[in-house]
């Protein structure tokens, strides 16, 4: 056999044992007529020590190994005279007896180190050697555990996993597909699924009852830290619940994950906020609880007549950042440039310097009185030492989402967006439309089968955009994990839904006519939601990416710089397919 015990598993209790282990060299050094080697594998690292004055021979063996090659060592476990209480082996060594090499190596491009000089991009080609890191190591085990985790709840709940296919049809409606050519059927082209959607819902209609998919799904689009063109969803659907229940079975899951994951006590009772609460509070439909600095809404304090910018403006609002009075010009000109970047598009930043000896200083100062200041101070809930940042436009949401992003930009500098602590909520009563200038029209804010909320149903004639949806999104620390809805189930009102969005019933007919037929046939009421497990797993591990959860991730390009895909096929491939390649190239 290869090993005995692995490089992670020896303690002091062994000595005097002859053991093999296999690993790679992590380090070698040599003292005198010693020579030490830390041999690594999955499960830890061992020491070996390899003396001259036992055996010349195998020392010299030893001292031209290289890092990383792969290496077999048998010997005897001994104490070490010299403890390393880092390490969970630091009380042994291994006196070898033989080497063998299984396997040399070049000198690889970075380190292979927990705090690596390698690049983000050099990781990325070399994603095998960047695998063999510790850090990058335990997130994928970390990701294992979760998904076992998540199997045993779902299972214990009466779920049944059902694996749904890759290759599907285009449903443009949503995300860009990414397609597939079908060779047997020229012209034609699959979809790789943005989501099990159409599919979980049929099996509803086939009375699964309740089922569940650590399901991968693809969406052509533009890419961040939180995205790939790639994911994987934890995808249910369950038959005959209402909201709450599927709140409360997933509430429960969440509780489950984060105390066996984090040892994190969730509270008994999720809060759940509307989605307009959300936006009037903090500007975005995933608001991050974990620091205040609400919104408070300033029109009847600042529209005096007397600040154009203010006076014309149909939406003022600002937030309290404590104890920032001592903000420089520098630290200001800084946020205002930060605002006006075009990723958060506004066209400046107004201050309040509220000193810590009671007098204000602001930036608007010749068109208020220090009076109109003092009525500012009470209504931001201003204290001595605070500073207040206020931004104002013409479009109320549009205005609110970028003084969220200023929010979070002043969370992160201030350190309060603590990675170790968690806040979670529900956000529900989303809008079921949102209005598109892209296509100039009304499109479904999540997909065309959610259900309206019942009570709105006689606006969906006059006033589509007011009607709310029976949609709830699970929240984390600012980041949207996971989202779902009830699903429309009546034939009569799917039509409808299908008219609002500019469906034909021919369009519909062909687009969804599989599952418009199959709710001929006794479709229950039923609910679904998918966590994204890749964002789940990268807040459990507290990192700023998802990729770093990812076994083989794509860069913010969608490019695998290590299997340098996207390619060219090969003209015989096109040929086979009956494609021919026009590239338009922009400005040409």
């Amino acid at each position: 056999m290869y090993r005995s015990n692995t490089c992670g598993e020896l303690r002091l209790q062994d000595a005097g044992k002859d053991v093999t282990l296999a690993g790679w060299v992590q380090r070698t050094r040599k003292m005198g007529g010693m020579t030490f080697i830390d041999v690594r594998d999955r499960y830890g690292i061992t020491q070996v020590v390899f003396n001259e004055s036992v055996d010349a021979d195998l020392c010299a063996q030893a001292n031209k190994l290289g890092r990383e090659y792969c290496v077999q060592v048998k010997g005897t476990v001994s104490e070490r005279s010299s403890k390393n209480p880092k390490m969970p082996t630091g009380d042994i060594e291994i006196n070898a007896k033989e080497l063998t090499v299984l396997s040399e190596s070049i000198t690889p491009p970075f380190t292979i180190e927990d705090n690596t000089d390698g690049g983000d991009d050099l990781r990325m080609k070399y994603r095998y050697l960047d695998l063999r890191r510790k850090p990058v190591r335990q997130n994928l085990e970390l990701r294992h555990k979760m998904t076992i985790l998540i199997r045993n709840f779902l299972d214990s709940h009466d779920f049944i996993e059902v694996e749904t296919p890759i290759l599907i049809g285009s449903t443009p409606e949503g995300a860009r597909d990414f397609v597939v050519p079908s060779r047997m059927n020229p012209g034609q082209f699959y979809a790789l699924p943005q989501s099990p959607q159409t599919l979980k819902q049929l099996l509803m209609v086939s009375g699964f009852d309740r089922y569940f998919q650590i399901a991968k799904c693809f969406r052509d689009e533009d890419l961040r830290a939180d995205r790939q063109p790639e994911f994987t969803q934890i995808d249910c659907e369950m038959s005959f619940v209402e909201q709450d229940d599927v709140i409360d079975l997933f509430e429960e899951m969440i509780r489950h994950m984060f105390r066996e994951v984090r040892g994190v006590e969730l509270p008994a009772k999720l809060q759940q906020m509307t989605w307009h609460e959300a936006m009037r509070r903090f500007g975005s439909d995933k608001p991050d609880l974990r620091f205040g600095m609400e919104f408070v809404e300033l029109m009847d304090v600042l529209k005096k007549g007397t600040f154009p910018v203010f006076d014309n403006a149909a939406y003022i609002g600002g937030i309290c950042v404590p104890g920032c009075a001592n903000y420089t010009r520098k630290q200001l000109d800084q946020l205002t440039d930060f605002v006006k970047r075009p990723q958060v598009g506004a066209k400046g930043l107004v201050y309040v310097k509220y000193n810590e000896d009671g007098t204000a200083k602001s930036s608007v100062d010749k068109f208020y009185t220090p009076e109109d200041l003092a009525v500012l101070k009470e209504k931001m809930g201003a204290k001595d030492g605070d500073l207040v940042l206020i931004m104002c436009g013409d479009q109320p949401n549009k205005t609110r989402v970028q003084l969220c992003t200023l929010r979070l930009e002043m969370g992160e500098r201030l350190g309060l967006r603590d990675k170790n602590k968690f806040e979670c909520l529900w956000i529900i009563d989303f809008p079921l439309f949102e209005w598109s200038d892209e296509e100039q029209r009304l499109m479904a804010t999540h997909h065309p089968f959610t259900m309206p909320n019942p009570d709105d149903i006689p606006l969906l004639d006059e006033h589509p955009e007011q009607v709310r949806a029976k949609a709830y999104d699970f929240v984390c620390n600012g980041i949207e994990v996971g989202g779902g809805s009830l699903r429309i189930h009546d034939g009569k009102l799917q039509a409808k839904m299908f008219d609002i969005l500019g469906f034909t019933p021919e369009r519909a007919m062909a687009q969804f006519g599989f599952l418009i037929n199959a709710f001929k046939y006794g479709a229950p009421p039923h609910a679904g939601l998918a966590f994204g497990l890749d964002r789940f797993v990268s807040i459990m591990a507290g990192l700023d990416s998802i990729r770093d959860c990812i076994a083989f991730p794509k860069n913010n390009s969608g490019r695998d710089v290590m299997l340098d895909a996207p390619g060219e096929l090969d003209q015989k491939q096109l040929d086979e397919l009956q494609l021919k390649v026009d590239i338009h190239q922009e400005n040409a």
